[in-house]
């Protein structure tokens, strides 16, 4: 399943697609769904060709003219159903929680509130009255400001099956996202952790939710960066219906603007064993936000076809190199050498990417709001949370039993004692478990200090590289397609070089520790 976080107009903040980097929505322009669906019937067969077999058309963030797509716009909706229906997709909608409220008139969205439950009974029958494949709702509640159950009480048990029986007799799911945490914390409380947040919240759930309610679990705890541990989310609810959630579209790993193959990323969370069963045997539906749109190469990138192309295989649990396939179909007909430069621009992308951005699982340290470029500091002293807690001695979070926040504690053995010490802590989730002095050896025999210098160096070096290796194979590919892979590679070599410079200066600041490698 993909889940489009499409808008209706233009939102001041998120623009058309929020988290969309390859143009305008497919669905809708500034007056609704468009009048024009001829491109979403070649985006279906796009989807149906590598088994994509159902799509959440609307944005999980819920805006008051979204909202409207449940009731007001809902033949416009089936229209697009109908062009949907032939390749073998059903359509999803995003809906809020407190839609009693915003579309029925009702004081309240208690979903133990029998006036509320008739009001999802009634307005899903008319869901079905208009599109009778209609495949379900996908929620996010109490999140981000995102209104739900809490709000009267309740958990997040009771509010997915006031959907999920609404649903029921026609055979619809609810998809509720399992990204709840407190967006209104204090940067001076080391004890908050917004890792915790969903284990606690949602573990304790477990053989509470309806049989078409399907849990939605980020892949990791935070929010799909570049390098993060597996959630332990995933192994912890054996009675509740699970999707692993992950993020195709690149928020923050380079916005399609730079080269990022994820494959690797995501086969390594599907094989993950927790604690002797990998992810993938573990969940029941493999969901991606998209990242596709009206760009005439769909994805912006040309290259991040990719990753829509890998997640597709890879949730139909696909063996065998991956970008080889996607090199042969895409590059059909092209010289060895065009095709064997491309894989070598993509196939450790991902590495790359990671070593001139956030250092050893430490994530974000990016600019607050749109996510684009070096801040490192831009999050840490804000209240969606404290993420690396650098200072003149050290870096890091403490997420230990012992010592800190706890949450390698809610990993079974033996992830939990690996986590938990320093000595058994794989060295690329270091940061995100543990707060050590620069001068801590890696296994590498590097310090955590030259690490960070080295690889920032590294990964810009490796760009430029790249972006040589592209300008050989000019006048061999399409005019366009050289052009458009030149400028976002020109794009991702500068934007790397100020990682590099911004990330090495604030470091060699606030520590203290000269770069060894620098002339005396």
């Amino acid at each position: 399943m993909l889940d489009h976080w499409d808008n209706i107009g233009s939102h001041p903040v998120m623009g058309t697609v929020e988290r969309g980097y390859a143009g305008d929505s497919l669905f809708f322009d500034e007056h609704g769904v468009r009048a024009d669906l001829s491109r979403i019937d070649a985006y279906a067969r796009l989807l149906a060709s590598v088994g994509i077999s159902a799509i959440a058309i609307n944005n999980v963030n819920v805006h008051a003219r979204e909202a409207r797509l449940l009731t007001d716009d809902l033949l416009d909706v089936a229209r697009v159903a109908d062009v949907l229906r032939p390749w073998g997709i059903r359509l999803h909608l995003s809906v809020s929680f407190a839609a009693p409220m915003l579309l029925g008139g009702l004081t309240t969205s208690d979903p133990l509130d029998e006036g509320v439950r008739a009001w999802w009974r009634a307005a899903t029958d008319a869901v079905y009255a208009a599109i009778p494949d209609f495949g379900g709702y996908l929620v996010k509640a109490d999140s981000e400001g995102q209104p739900g159950p809490f709000a009267y009480g309740r958990d997040h048990a009771d509010g997915a099956n006031a959907l999920a029986q609404a649903l029921a007799p026609h055979g619809g799911v609810v998809h509720w996202r399992a990204f709840v945490y407190n967006h209104h914390q204090d940067w001076r409380d080391r004890g908050t952790d917004r890792a915790r947040a969903a284990y606690d919240h949602f573990a304790p759930l477990d053989g509470r939710f309806a049989d078409n309610v399907v849990l939605q679990v980020k892949h990791g705890p935070m929010d799909f960066q570049v390098r993060e541990p597996v959630s332990p989310v995933l192994g912890a609810m054996p009675r509740t219906r699970l999707a692993l959630e992950l993020q195709v579209t690149q928020e923050y790993t380079g916005h399609q603007r730079h080269v990022c193959h994820l494959e690797p990323m995501w086969r390594g969370v599907l094989d993950f064993p927790l604690p002797d069963r990998p992810v993938a045997e573990l969940v029941d539906d493999v969901v991606a936000v998209a990242n596709v749109g009206t760009d005439r190469y769909w994805t912006g990138h040309p290259l991040a076809q990719a990753n829509l192309y890998a997640f597709a295989r890879l949730a139909w649990g696909a063996e065998g190199d991956l970008l080889e396939e996607w090199l042969t179909l895409t590059f059909a007909g092209a010289e060895p050498e065009v095709v064997d430069t491309v894989r070598d621009l993509m196939a450790d992308s991902w590495r790359t990417y990671e070593h001139y951005t956030a250092p050893l699982g430490v994530g974000f340290m990016v600019a607050p709001g749109h996510h684009y470029g070096p801040d490192v500091d831009g999050y840490e002293y804000s209240r969606w949370g404290t993420y690396h807690f650098a200072d003149r001695d050290g870096i890091g979070v403490d997420r230990t039993v012992a010592t800190g926040t706890g949450y390698a504690g809610q990993y079974p053995e033996p992830w939990r004692s690996a986590y938990e010490s320093l000595e058994t802590c794989p060295d690329e989730l270091l940061l995100f478990f543990h707060h050590v002095p620069y001068g801590h050896r890696l296994r590498s025999g590097s310090t955590v200090i030259q690490h960070i210098y080295d690889t920032h160096v590294e990964g810009a070096a490796e760009t430029e590289r790249m972006q040589r290796a592209w300008q050989g194979v000019q006048g061999r590919v399409d005019d366009a397609l050289h052009e458009r892979i030149a400028e976002r590679l020109a794009e991702q070599v500068r934007s790397a070089a100020e990682w590099r410079d911004q990330i090495g200066a604030y470091f060699q600041r606030k520590s203290g520790v000269r770069d060894e490698r620098l002339p005396a």
